[in-house]
């Protein structure tokens, strides 16, 4: 009997190569799903199914090679094998950040990616390169002289031997998922709960499927879809509290988008010395609303989400932002209702008009202008952050902009200061860094504090122009600063352990709602930034009640005060959903059974209202829709050019 040599088998035969190649995937893929992602793994058979997952379709996707003959199979091999390992590795560097997975939809944002910079290199590590090794390994066994290359095409049944195994091994992957977990590719808004069960592959498969779904649902949405979507928002909608409606009527509405602010800055001490002493004192303001139950309901499009739901109370998309793959819907915003009402709208940021498609989206919301960077003066270094023009240069080189605009008016300032890596010249710096080992969450009291201090300026030149007296400001955090990969180091700053439930209450981004003659109050009420639209209009004495709107008034007493969030989870006064678990608000712990049953209701509330907006928002749902007494609006009217007037 001929005896094998095991480096003909290994290197010189086409499937020696290709298990090798195999091998190394699933080793390095195991490798870093188990160290690079938190995952929440428990049990041992999520530990099984987190071995065992990136083996089947490490299988069925470097087994494309077998389709080709000669030397272009070792070519795809190589091709695909490269590619696969760049996912992967793409993967671990957005997580860093996002604590979340990369979405087909999060690809088109490369127009982003330019204006990033330092951002993205402080998410690099040293070890990185380790990602790569195994890829050097098969590119030499492709391109070397020293190992013979099998010309020959690969047998159809050993080729459909190869294959069928590797289904077999994602089907009992599937199988044995679907028992720990049920429904797990219907029910789930959660990524990662995806890439736990399935591993990154099969999610990234999965991910191109729900992304082609979404995109086909405008061709095949009719008007006989809004049926429904009406009736849910006629039952949603909260009647105005007579308090306040009309309190600021005929104001001019500024908000204040303030970058990464999270809550638990509000009336924190620094060694002894407050962070935000402006923001603190307006919290406490006789004429401003301070809303300390707030949260932020982003997703993968964090900053543009937020003002998605700003302009809409419809939420942001599961995947990507809505700002790119949706900048020409029809909506009914905010600058579009407004304008029935004589308002000029208007945003200003220090930013390019491409960041975000805010230049294309901003037209179909219906703003009268938009001055970005090319309205302000750039060119002096030391006032630029990574972003875009620093606060403090913003709101000055603003002031005269906002003069031009006819009163009242609807504007949007967006800062930039305060944004990850919160790096600060420190001649700007008038706070210490933290001390807790970890950068980001160290500089981060130093560009709130330089925030903090910009938007002071602001209200002082409100005041010197006198246009603070007939003003609504409202100022909102965007989308949590630091993520839960920095929980070790929030430990510290808070002083407490950060369980799961600790980690949701820092999703509380700050809300200040100042208008001048209200009586003020810290109101304990929850919501989240879908409630702010009909928060707003009612304030200036505009009902919302025949828009399509998923949020409701925070000041009625008809509020909704179930706080859903993007990937299906959501906080209430009694109970918090958080990665498929319930827990009692009061005492941070698991609810006990007699809770279950009410828990389980709100998540289905919650489910088919995510649900009933992403149907709006991917079926363009408003174009069948009209509502009374509203001019539709017409983006090509609109062209934001160096005089910031639309045409």
């Amino acid at each position: 009997m001929k005896r094998i040599n095991k480096k003909d088998f290994l290197v010189n035969n086409f499937i020696g190569i290709y298990f090798l190649a195999v091998l190394m995937l699933w080793v390095k893929t195991y490798i870093t799903q188990t160290t690079q992602f938190d995952l929440g793994v428990e049990g041992i058979l999520q530990q099984f199914l987190l071995f065992i997952n990136p083996l089947g379709s490490a299988m069925l996707f470097l087994g494309i090679a077998f389709l080709f003959k000669g030397k272009r199979k070792y070519t795809s091999l190589v091709v695909m094998y490269a590619l696969i390992s760049f996912i992967l590795y793409a993967n671990v560097v957005y997580y860093r950040f996002f604590s979340d997975f990369i979405t087909l939809p999060t690809i088109f944002q490369t127009q982003n990616f330019g204006d990033l910079g330092g951002s993205v290199l402080s998410l690099l590590k040293p070890y990185d390169l380790l990602f790569f090794v195994d890829v050097f390994v098969i590119v030499y066994l492709r391109f070397s002289n020293k190992i013979q290359k099998q010309t020959s095409r690969f047998g159809k049944k050993q080729t459909v031997t190869v294959m069928a195994f590797a289904l077999l091994v994602s089907i009992v992957n599937l199988g044995l998922a679907e028992v720990d977990r049920p429904q797990l590719l219907t029910r789930g808004f959660d990524r990662n709960y995806i890439v736990k069960y399935l591993g990154m592959y099969n999610y990234t498969m999965y991910d191109a499927v729900e992304t082609i779904k979404a995109s086909s649902q405008r061709a095949l949405a009719d008007s006989d879809d809004m049926t429904e979507v009406i009736n849910y928002a006629k039952s949603n909608y909260a009647e105005p509290n007579l308090e306040y409606f009309g309190a600021a009527q005929g104001m001019n509405v500024i908000y204040l988008h303030l970058e990464s602010m999270q809550n638990f800055i509000i009336d924190y001490k620094l060694n002894g010395e407050e962070v935000t002493p402006f923001l603190n004192s307006l919290s406490k303001d006789p004429n401003t609303l301070y809303f300390d139950n707030f949260f932020h309901q982003t997703a993968q499009g964090k900053t543009s989400d937020a003002e998605f739901m700003l302009e809409n109370s419809l939420y942001g998309l599961p995947q990507g932002s809505a700002f790119i793959t949706k900048g020409q819907n029809t909506y009914q915003a905010a600058p579009g209702i407004l304008k029935d009402h004589g308002y000029t709208s208007a945003v200003f940021h220090g930013n390019g008009g491409t960041f975000w498609n805010r230049n294309t989206i901003y037209k179909s919301f219906g703003y009268d202008k938009f001055f970005d960077a090319n309205f302000y003066d750039t060119s002096v270094p030391e006032d630029m952050a990574e972003y875009g023009l620093l606060d403090k240069p913003f709101f000055e080189q603003s002031a005269s902009l906002l003069n031009t605009l006819p009163q009242p008016f609807y504007t949007k300032f967006i800062t930039v200061g305060h944004h990850y890596p919160y790096k600060l010249n420190q001649d700007l710096a008038t706070i210490e860094k933290g001390n807790t080992g970890d950068a980001s969450v160290d500089n981060y009291f130093q560009t709130a504090r330089y925030a903090d201090e910009a938007i002071e300026q602001f209200f002082t030149q409100l005041k010197e122009s006198g246009l603070y007296e007939n003003s609504m400001i409202v100022l909102y955090g965007d989308h949590y600063g630091i993520s839960e990969n920095h929980n070790k180091a929030m430990e510290q700053v808070l002083g407490k352990e950060i369980t799961p439930y600790e980690s949701t209450n820092l999703q509380r981004v700050p809300l200040f709602i100042h208008v001048p003659g209200m009586e003020g109050e810290i109101n304990h009420t929850y919501g989240g930034q879908i409630d702010l639209l009909p928060t707003v209009l009612h304030l200036l004495g505009i009902d919302s009640q025949n828009f399509i709107q998923f949020g409701s008034d925070l000041l009625s007493e008809e509020h909704n005060d179930i706080v859903p969030f993007r990937n299906g989870g959501f906080v209430s006064p009694t109970i918090y959903s958080i990665d498929e678990k319930y827990y009692d608000n009061k005492t941070g712990l698991l609810i006990d059974e007699s809770q279950l049953e009410l828990a389980e209701a709100i998540k289905n509330e919650v489910d088919y209202k995510l649900q009933l907006s992403d149907q709006v928002v991917n079926g363009d749902l408003l174009r069948f829709y009209m509502p009374t007494e509203y001019t539709p609006v017409d983006p090509s009217k609109y062209n934001y050019n160096k005089d910031g007037e639309s045409e």
